[in-house]
């Protein structure tokens, strides 16, 4: 059992797989779920976007916060199974031609995805808009560069940056550096392929006020290294492991009103998009009066990246 003083922690691989409960059951030669639902894209236009989550297997990188494991495998998925997966998926989306292939790990190790499957993902994608993939920045090759010039939509990666928190990054068992996640974004925009950073809003280990002030330092490090898109979220419990750090007092959920500032605080930068990720939004707001109008605003913002008034409540919001 860890200890309460964060530089005495030892949260690897080990207590953080021993904090879960069981996996979702999955099937390998089916999507575990196709959303489809609107965003602005880099050309400034909204369109349909769906996002196809792939049935693969678990992440080798088990960061302390994630919980995309429990819809994954214990074993690799056979060759041919994505593109099988994503044949599927595509006529449950018919009006979208941007497409996100998340695999709840990294596209390009090539223990979920084999590299000989590339080919006819590629196939299959022809014809949209924009593809995203996901990955590890310690996973970004020259397998990416392959991908990408095989495909006929344009290539958009997204990489975890999580937080530039110095204090708190090393302790996220994410196994990257800062200098790991620039050398990836600058590999990637040299061969033209934009970047999608993911940055965590309230991290383990982070104040309310220390969440939103290294929220917004996250967003000013992604702008200055290129990174042509920022998506903030929200911190959750969900995982075992982060249950256990609420219980002992290393991790609270961040409010609403952080996740509002520090969208306006990104969309204020002009330097990209920004968007807030409001998967699960009621469960961070504590007024049902107000909590459905403060989540549209953020959804129009998102979609707009203009300012918008902020609701007022007599909950004090």
């Amino acid at each position: 059992m860890p200890s309460s003083k964060l530089e005495d922690l030892r949260l690897g691989d080990e207590w953080i797989i021993g904090q879960r409960g069981p996996r979702n059951s999955v099937d390998p030669s089916r999507p575990y779920a196709v959303t489809v639902e609107p965003e602005l894209g880099a050309d400034g236009n909204v369109a349909d976007v769906a996002t196809v989550f792939i049935t693969n297997r678990e992440c080798p990188f088990r960061c302390l916060m994630c919980d995309l494991w429990k819809n994954t495998t214990t074993h690799r998925v056979p060759d041919g199974a994505v593109p099988g997966q994503i044949e599927i998926a595509l006529p449950q989306a018919p009006s979208a031609q941007r497409v996100k292939l998340y695999n709840s790990g990294s596209f390009f190790d090539s223990q979920a995805i084999p590299r000989s499957d590339g080919a006819r993902i590629a196939d299959l994608l022809a014809g949209l808009q924009t593809v995203t993939v996901e990955s590890h920045p310690r996973l970004i090759n020259e397998r990416c560069t392959e991908f990408a010039a095989m495909l006929e939509p344009e290539l958009e990666v997204a990489m975890g940056l999580e937080t530039v928190d110095p204090d708190v990054l090393p302790h996220l068992n994410k196994r990257m550096t800062l200098s790991d996640y620039e050398s990836a974004t600058r590999f990637l925009n040299d061969i033209g392929v934009r970047v999608r950073a993911f940055i965590l809003l309230r991290t383990p280990f982070q104040t309310e006020e220390g969440g939103l002030e290294w929220a917004k330092r996250s967003l000013d490090y992604a702008s200055s290294i290129g990174v042509e898109c920022s998506t903030i979220i929200p911190t959750r419990v969900g995982n075992g492991a982060m249950e256990w750090l609420q219980a002992n007092g290393h991790f609270d959920t961040p409010s609403l009103s952080s996740l509002e500032e520090a969208l306006d605080y990104g969309v204020s930068l002009s330097s990209g998009r920004v968007f807030a990720d409001l998967w699960d939004i009621d469960k961070f707001s504590s007024c049902t009066d107000c909590g459905p109008d403060r989540a549209e605003r953020l959804k129009q913002i998102n979609l707009s990246q203009e300012f918008l008034p902020w609701v007022t409540c007599h909950c004090g919001t």
